[in-house]
């Protein structure tokens, strides 16, 4: 399993200023993956990034703390003045019930074990707390694309994608409830790339936010 993570982290580190173009060369795919992520995030909770990379999302969002193992991309969020621990997203440097919110964007495919991941970002929640999950769907046209195309990627190589249903099983599995999903980049509309719909099924980047569900004697 370490091989695999550090393979994973391995080309972050190698192509972290291709990465960060990326944003740049599509911008209006960034916008519509940040608005929608913003659509589910009140403005006033302190919440931490798993998988922050180079703080495209953390900075716009008034995200402050974020989670990042690629050493380069840490140091890029670093720069803008994020706050980045070099850790997994299997083991959070973090006591529990520190944040109202963890958002994790386009990094669920990257991690090794995904439930883990999700049950650590459980952990870190307070009570009632949320996580929301950015990735683009499986079984979306660009989903499909990327998996056509992945071995030859720098950065999807050793990517799993995941659907939305499979993904929301592991969030119930991690003991999240009460889902809610979004949808944006819907493909060969491109005078719709950055509005948002409710539900899964059209769009390319799907969003999920679930509740930390508590039992009565953890209140």
């Amino acid at each position: 399993m370490r091989g695999l993570a550090m393979a994973k982290i391995e080309s972050f580190d190698k192509y972290s200023k291709d990465y960060d173009e990326w944003f740049i060369k599509n911008h209006d795919i960034y916008q519509a993956e940040l608005n929608v992520i913003k659509s589910l995030i009140p403005s006033d909770a302190s919440g931490v990034e798993i998988g922050v990379g180079s703080g495209r999302f953390a900075l716009p969002l008034g995200i402050k703390i974020g989670v990042e193992p690629s050493r380069k991309m840490a140091e890029i969020s670093r720069k803008k003045g994020i706050q980045v621990y070099e850790a997994v997203a299997e083991q959070l440097p973090f006591n529990d019930k520190t944040f109202d919110f963890a958002l994790m964007v386009t990094t669920i495919c990257f991690v090794d074990d995904l439930v883990k991941s999700f049950q650590e970002a459980y952990r870190i929640l307070k009570n009632d707390g949320f996580i929301v999950v950015g990735f683009v769907d499986k079984e979306s046209e660009l989903g499909k694309q990327y998996q056509l195309k992945k071995e030859a990627s720098k950065f999807y190589r050793n990517a799993t994608f995941y659907t939305v249903k499979e993904t929301i099983t592991l969030l119930r599995e991690a003991n999240f409830a009460d889902v809610v999903i979004k949808q944006t980049v819907f493909s060969g509309q491109t005078d719709k790339i950055d509005s948002v719909e409710n539900g899964h099924g059209k769009g390319s980047f799907v969003v999920i936010k679930a509740i930390k569900r508590t039992n009565l004697k953890e209140i």
